[in-house]
């Protein structure tokens, strides 16, 4: 059985990042590399990801989906998030509540949806609610 341990999250300035993510996580991390810093979001690795600083040669471009993290106390991190300088997605799809407020979605779960500063789309689950299908 496979187990997932990392999760690239591209950007384009390593330090911007850097901040963004301690604010949202509240926790340091750790630079690992020029363009590569770690949050150990318990025992997966958000791995923020710079190719520029990293001479991969090739520029960062968002990921397409959402990436899902469960947090304990969901306006704390809502608020954290707005002291980041978060984009909350007020898109309003039918059925779903508005994405950027704390909502309860038809699937059970209590969350709100945010773009970080490089436009990746991040969803905060409160982690008393999280759906796995089961």
């Amino acid at each position: 059985m496979a187990h997932l341990f990392r999760v690239l999250v591209p950007v384009t300035d390593i330090e911007k990042a850097q901040a963004f993510y301690a604010e949202v996580l509240e926790q340091p991390g750790q630079r690992v590399s020029p363009g590569r810093h770690y949050f150990d979001c318990e025992g997966t690795i958000l791995a923020c990801f710079d190719p520029v600083a990293d001479q991969d040669g090739r520029p960062a471009s968002p990921n397409p989906e959402d990436l899902y993290l469960a947090v304990a106390d969901l306006e704390a991190s809502y608020a954290a998030c707005q002291r980041a300088g978060a984009a909350f997605r007020m898109v309003n799809p039918p059925m779903v509540g508005p994405m950027g407020e704390i909502a309860k979605r038809p699937w059970g779960e209590t969350s709100f949806y945010v773009n970080d500063p490089f436009g990746n789309p991040l969803c905060f689950v409160s982690a008393d609610t999280v759906f796995t299908g089961a």
